[in-house]
């Protein structure tokens, strides 16, 4: 992943921390929520179709923006929160060049292959 790129989520993960400190929740909040969205791994347990599914749906940028703006138009700050939170937890995984995933292996994303070996 170029460094351009890069950069980008990088903006958008500091984006993500302005926006948490223009919502009414303590600091540790944005830390302690930061890795939720990977929950979504749990549809990995039935098949890979369904767990790429589902973990690209709750680490896509669209589904970030709807969820962000339902909150903002709802006047409901958790549903805002998690947005923000999708935001920052996308944009960080997009910086380490974790990407959507393919159906064909966990380990195959639209960024690239993540190695798994130690």
């Amino acid at each position: 992943m170029g460094t351009l790129l890069k950069l980008e989520e990088v903006g958008m993960f500091l984006l993500s921390i302005i926006l948490f400190n223009q919502l009414d929740y303590p600091w540790w909040v944005f830390p302690a929520c930061l890795l939720l969205p990977d929950i979504s791994m749990i549809g990995y347990v039935m098949n890979l179709r369904i767990g790429a599914w589902i973990y690209n749906f709750f680490h896509h940028k669209l589904a970030v923006i709807i969820t962000f703006i339902m909150g903002i138009w709802l006047n409901e700050s958790v549903i805002t929160l998690a947005g923000v939170i999708l935001l920052g937890h996308s944009a960080m995984d997009r910086m380490f060049g974790i990407g959507l995933k393919y159906k064909d292996r966990f380990t195959h994303t639209h960024l690239s292959r993540i190695d798994t070996e130690f």
